[in-house]
C-alpha cells in the first residue's frame, strides 16, 4: 500500500504539511473541516506537492523533514527547482565560504587585468 507526503496551500497561502494513505480523501477531509485546526481556519486547500512511499515510516520521515524547511525550499520543492533547492539547502558556512572563494576569484581576474593593461 502506498503512502503519501502532502504540501496543502491553504486560502492565506500558508503550506500545510502531511502525510496520508488517501490523497483524494486528506483533501476532501481538510476542505470539509476535518482534520486538522490549522487547515480549518484557512479553507479551502489545494494540493501543490506529493510524493509516494512505500512505507508510512518513510513518509513520516520525509514529513519531518518537510515540516523543517523554510517557505522557500517547500516553493522550491513545489515548483520543481532544484537549482534553487540545491542552494537553499546549503547551509550558512557553505554559503559563506562560496561567497569568499567567487570574491577572491574575481579580485584575482581585476589584479591580472591590471597587470596585463601595465604591461601594454
Amino acid at each position: 500500500m502506498p503512502f503519501y507526503t502532502d504540501i496543502v496551500r491553504c486560502s492565506d497561502a500558508s503550506y500545510y504539511v502531511g502525510h496520508t494513505d488517501d490523497l483524494e480523501k486528506r483533501i476532501s477531509d481538510h476542505n470539509i473541516g476535518g482534520l486538522s485546526a490549522y487547515t480549518r481556519k484557512r479553507r479551502p486547500v489545494k494540493l501543490v506537492f506529493s510524493h509516494e512511499f512505500q512505507s508510512r515510516e518513510e513518509t513520516l520521515a520525509r514529513e519531518r523533514q518537510l515540516q523543517g524547511w523554510s517557505r522557500a525550499k517547500k516553493e522550491a520543492l513545489i515548483a520543481g527547482n532544484w537549482d534553487r533547492l540545491s542552494l537553499l539547502s546549503r547551509s550558512a558556512t557553505e554559503i559563506r565560504r562560496a561567497a569568499e572563494e567567487a570574491h577572491a576569484a574575481a579580485s584575482m581576474h581585476s589584479a591580472s587585468a591590471g597587470v596585463r593593461s601595465m604591461l601594454r
